[in-house]
């Protein structure tokens, strides 16, 4: 479960779209958090007034440590850290090197709302953390009060992969915390049967036999897990040929709070960080998103690894 959160802020408004989260995540799974604030390297190559540098230094502390209060006030055990360095090193670092369960990313920081579903920074960190991550959309309503959150749409897709089945304990630890609905979605795809001419009726025939043969496979599973899951639960096949595209309309359809899938499901390689679905949600999703990663994070030093140390310095922990 989740006991240890870490929360990336980069001194800008947009990242407190994430503090909502926090304390929803915090009281769930009674976890503490981290805030983590990092100071970017401002010489450049070039000097920098140290009058200047502590102004910048004490204004990022206090800046914290009013977060900080804020989330103490609502009954979350918070500490926090302030680091020098490149911003996407220091938080790659500090999650390799501290017991932290689960990363939260605002989409967007000091970038600001750009084109893209997502800043650079936050790209890097993503790409590389190699823990679960709750990413949530900067360019979306959030409450006005940290405390107001209530999750009550939770949605998470499912390929018939025992992969995909490792969210299960979280999604029903926040629907069981927040009474909400969980939806448990599985897209049935027609199997690929490229041909330069129309498929002939036997082709036709074997490929409706296959969905049939797929579709009650899939729904004997959703009836075994539905018995293990808060009763609020409900199972939805759906045909699509694109399964992204399908999911992507049902979190909108449904208004959905959030969605939470693995990291990879059954095709997925371990080779890259994550599968092609949940590359889909990072990318184009409108809804905060949590990732769980179901592979066992790589211990050897990445390029990250090896700059972070050299990069960064630490000023602050409490």
């Amino acid at each position: 479960m989740f006991k240890h959160l870490l929360v990336f802020l980069d001194g800008f408004s947009l990242a407190e779209c994430m503090l909502p989260h926090t304390v929803a995540f915090a009281q769930a799974f009674e976890a503490k958090v981290t805030l983590l604030r990092v100071l970017a390297n401002l010489t450049l190559g070039m000097p920098v007034d140290a009058f200047d540098w502590q102004m910048a230094k004490a204004e990022a502390e206090a800046d914290v440590d009013s977060i900080a209060g804020r989330l103490r006030a609502a009954g979350v055990q918070t500490e926090t850290v302030v680091l020098t360095g490149e911003p996407a090193t220091c938080v790659i670092n500090y999650v390799h090197t501290h017991p932290v369960d689960l990363l939260i990313l605002s989409s967007h920081g000091e970038s600001g709302l750009t084109g893209w579903n997502s800043g650079g920074v936050e790209q890097k960190i993503l790409q590389c953390s190699h823990i679960s991550c709750l990413l949530v959309r900067a360019d979306q309503p959030a409450p006005t009060e940290q405390t107001d959150l209530r999750y009550r749409h939770l949605l998470v897709p499912l390929d018939g992969s025992p992969r995909a089945e490792c969210v299960l304990s979280f999604a029903a630890t926040l629907a069981r915390f927040y009474d909400a609905q969980l939806l448990l979605i599985h897209v049935l795809r027609p199997p690929e049967m490229p041909r330069h001419v129309p498929l002939l009726s036997a082709e036709r025939a074997l490929a409706e036999q296959l969905m049939t043969c797929n579709g009650e496979a899939v729904g004997k599973l959703f009836a075994q897990l539905k018995s293990q899951l808060p009763a609020a639960t409900e199972i939805r096949l759906l045909e699509r040929a694109d399964v992204a595209a399908g999911l992507q309309e049902i979190a909108a359809s449904e208004q959905v709070d959030l969605v939470i899938l693995s990291a990879h499901g059954y095709s997925g390689s371990s080779r890259w960080p994550y599968g092609s679905v949940t590359v889909n949600f990072i990318t184009n999703g409108k809804t905060p998103l949590l990732i769980v990663q179901d592979l066992v994070a790589d211990k050897t030093p990445t390029m990250w690894e090896g700059t972070a140390g050299k990069d960064s310095k630490h000023m602050m922990s409490r």
